[in-house]
């Protein structure tokens, strides 16, 4: 009570957080009933009829489904591998850097796209990978023949994968650099004076060092496992490329959006939700048993 006390106007400034989180965040979660009815928008959730499990036996029987769920895991896991590995060899890189001003305007270059939205990027890319777009042009001066980035399920995947990484390095680089910076410099002017070079420093003083930000990111990455990056697909791809870049959230968008089966969409975001609460629950406990971490 004495803490309570103390801090209370603290709790306070909480309380319009957590109203927002509740209404926004808690609130629609009623709407997961419609996972176990034949919804109907002009009945609403009181009279529509309960089906129990059959809009989930309806889901995991399309043909699509399963080639959507393998879809999801490949992007993003491959995102995700490369959203962490890509930031920590430019921080690294970037904290060798002896020149502020440099080191300052590359971070900032690294750091600008992650401020633009993906209507802003997407429309870039599609640009730039387009039959007649400037990419096409290079190719088509040394000889080759144009090819077809957009409507190739293999490049689409590409594409869709490096732009994600492009777009949101420098948001994990500059925690890493912080990370890095709160480092002890005294283990380094001990390391040089063991003989040890560059090299073994990162192996030894800076890896350790930012290994709870790297796990802390990892969970984080992991309880989304099932998020590709609806916004950016939805925004680039096209019915030609939906067997290579076709992901849960877009399949639940065309389902609910455009065929109107809204119990089995829900059905689907249901299944995706359990599937990231489980996730990262497993994460983190295996963060917490092997490596002692904990966010809390």
């Amino acid at each position: 009570m004495k803490s309570l006390k103390k801090e209370y106007p603290l709790h306070i400034m909480l309380i319009p957080g957590v109203i927002v989180t509740l209404i926004y965040a808690y609130g629609p979660m009623a709407g997961l009933v419609m996972a176990f009815q034949q919804f109907e928008p002009l009945s609403g959730f009181f009279k529509s009829d309960f089906v129990g499990l059959d809009n989930f036996r309806y889901v995991f029987n399309l043909p699509d489904f399963k080639q959507v769920l393998w879809n999801t895991l490949v992007i993003a896991i491959i995102k995700m591998v490369l959203s962490l590995l890509v930031p920590l060899i430019l921080a690294l890189l970037l904290n060798e850097i002896t020149k502020k001003w440099f080191a300052g305007f590359i971070q900032s270059a690294i750091f600008l796209p992650f401020f633009l939205s993906w209507t802003v990027l997407g429309g870039v890319i599609i640009e730039l990978f387009s039959l007649n777009g400037p990419i096409n042009g290079l190719i088509s001066s040394i000889g080759l023949e144009p090819i077809m980035f957009m409507l190739d399920n293999g490049w689409f995947r590409g594409i869709i994968i490096g732009s994600d990484v492009w777009k949101g390095m420098g948001y994990n680089m500059i925690i890493m650099l912080a990370a890095i910076t709160g480092i002890n410099a005294t283990l380094y002017e001990a390391a040089e004076v063991d003989g040890a070079g560059k090299w073994k420093q990162m192996l030894n003083i800076t890896l350790p060092g930012i290994a709870p930000i790297i796990i802390l990111l990892s969970v984080l990455g992991l309880g989304g496992i099932l998020n590709a990056g609806f916004e950016q697909i939805l925004i680039m791809y096209n019915p030609t490329v939906y067997a290579g870049a076709d992901i849960i959230d877009t399949f639940v968008y065309r389902l609910g959006m455009f065929s109107q089966q809204f119990g089995p969409a829900a059905a689907v975001g249901l299944f995706k939700s359990v599937i990231s609460l489980f996730m990262v629950s497993t994460t983190y406990y295996a963060a917490y048993k092997f490596n002692n971490y904990r966010i809390f």
